[in-house]
């Protein structure tokens, strides 16, 4: 991983630093859990799959040691040129983390997407991997029992050896700590890489075009989701405010790929993208802490999801 800005160092004996990520099919509970482990809301969630498509760090301080979270996008079958990029970013990821941390949802059967990122995972040798089986909110007790073997059995069919397997549930809370402990315990020894306090290094600029996009995914359906990308132009606090009184300006242009979806996210008399904003803006006042006036146009980038200039644009 590329070594952050110089921080407050930790010197406690023994304790440990690194990073961890979490991987699995898309909406397998990747990025709930990242919420829920550093405490707060750093990355959006949603039951579309393929939501992530960043990278984002989330940082969790402990008295024994600070970990940092990498949420990836979910590996999956790319029918899009974003689709390979996305999985190209995961597996780079992989090869740069203390530890890879595999998600199978409770309430799912072990299928053959998850033995075809197992096996991927397998070329990476010298990373530590752990499974995690997630909302266990979802299933019963005898179904989260045979779950748990079969996730130890797919690991003996692929030669994986999980330095542990732990159920949670992110929704509950359940062992939420305990998976934050057990992660810890498997970094390095070392200082502390961020400052204290920092909850994550990913630009301001990034996470509220996340937030955007998550408002607008809610309640669409079919092909719409992959083809919303969001952009923040401008973004910085008023000028000739008082200093007591702040506001944040935020201009951002949400993409989609052609003229009829810019319809459908517009809504009648822009009714749909005025809940957009409004949700949006809740959001990002709730992470950044500061009043904010967020300006949003929908623009149409043709086909941006297989135009390798567009995805450029667009930022990846």
């Amino acid at each position: 991983m590329p070594a952050p800005a110089p921080a407050v160092f930790a010197d406690a004996e023994g304790f440990r630093s690194g990073f961890a990520c979490f991987v699995g099919r898309p909406n397998a509970g990747k990025s709930t859990l990242t919420n829920a482990i550093v405490g707060q809301k750093i990355v959006i969630t949603s039951d579309k799959p393929q939501t992530t498509r960043t990278v984002v760090r989330g940082i969790v301080h402990r008295a024994d040691g600070q970990l940092i979270l990498v949420d990836t996008p979910g590996l999956h079958k790319p029918r899009t040129l974003l689709g390979e990029r996305l999985n190209d970013l995961v597996k780079a990821t992989w090869s740069e983390v203390d530890v890879v941390a595999v998600c199978f949802p409770s309430d799912e059967k072990i299928g053959p997407g998850d033995k075809f990122i197992v096996n991927e995972l397998g070329k990476i040798r010298r990373t530590t991997k752990i499974a995690v089986a997630t909302k266990t909110d979802l299933a019963d007790p005898e179904r989260i029992a045979e779950h748990l073997l079969d996730i130890a059995e797919l690991g003996r069919e692929t030669g994986t050896e999980w330095a542990e397997i732990v159920p949670v549930s992110s929704v509950a809370g359940d062992q939420i700590d305990l998976l934050a402990q057990l992660l810890v315990g498997l970094m390095p020894e070392g200082q502390a890489l961020y400052p204290d306090g920092d909850l994550t290094d990913a630009p301001e600029e990034i996470l509220a075009a996340e937030l955007i996009r998550e408002a607008a995914l809610d309640g669409v359906r079919d092909e719409l989701p992959h083809s919303i990308a969001v952009v923040v132009e401008e973004m910085g606090l008023r000028e000739g405010r008082d200093e007591n009184k702040p506001l944040l300006d935020i201009y951002a242009n949400l993409y989609v790929e052609r003229d009829s979806q810019k319809g459908i996210m517009i809504g009648h008399k822009g009714a749909r993208l005025r809940q957009v904003g409004t949700v949006a803006r809740k959001q990002i006042e709730s992470l950044l802490g500061t009043p904010v006036y967020l300006d949003l146009k929908v623009k149409v980038a043709k086909d941006w999801q297989r135009d390798p200039r567009q995805l450029r644009k667009l930022g990846f």
